[in-house]
């Protein structure tokens, strides 16, 4: 039983892979991550190889979503790099990041800290931040207030202390 599944896998590999490598290619305009995508979306079949009625199906939707994580992920990168572009091109250039607020955000409780990170670092909406947190809208942008509040505080006391 088990060698006739493993032939099954090999035969169904030998006829899809190349195609689906290729309909990657043409999504990511990039070779290795079109071939990361097409492997993944086969390892993630034979994970699944007894549940899947429709192996083909299932690889080019596997497939899609993973190009569509890889799309999401550049697109984050982007406006990463973007924006500290601008605050660079905005900050006198004496004046340096100050790395104590990288800091004090890893001092923040977990409650505080995650969204911080999620809104302001990693840019997302609080609509994703509370799906990501299991949280509601409500208590995410009291949390953001929240830890503003405590950053601003520490901020004012470190400035007092430098003066």
């Amino acid at each position: 039983m088990k060698r006739s599944r493993e032939e099954a896998a090999t035969e169904l590999f030998a006829a899809l892979y190349p195609r689906l490598a290729g309909w990657c290619r043409r999504l990511v305009d990039d070779d290795e991550t079109a071939h990361e995508v097409a492997s993944e979306a086969f390892t993630r079949l034979w994970a699944r190889w007894t549940s899947v009625a429709e192996p083909r199906g299932f690889l080019y939707v596997t497939a899609a979503n993973l190009v569509r994580d890889h799309w999401r992920k550049l697109e984050r990168e982007r406006r990463a790099v973007h924006r500290a572009t601008v605050e660079a091109a905005v900050r006198p250039e004496n004046e340096q990041a100050d790395p104590s607020v990288r800091l004090l955000v890893q001092s923040l409780p977990e409650r505080l800290r995650v969204p911080i990170l999620l809104h302001y670092y990693a840019d997302m909406p609080i609509r994703e931040v509370s799906a990501l947190t299991g949280r509601k809208e409500g208590t995410v942008k009291a949390d953001l207030h929240a830890a503003r509040e405590l950053l601003r505080a520490h901020l004012r006391r470190s400035l007092d202390h430098t003066l």
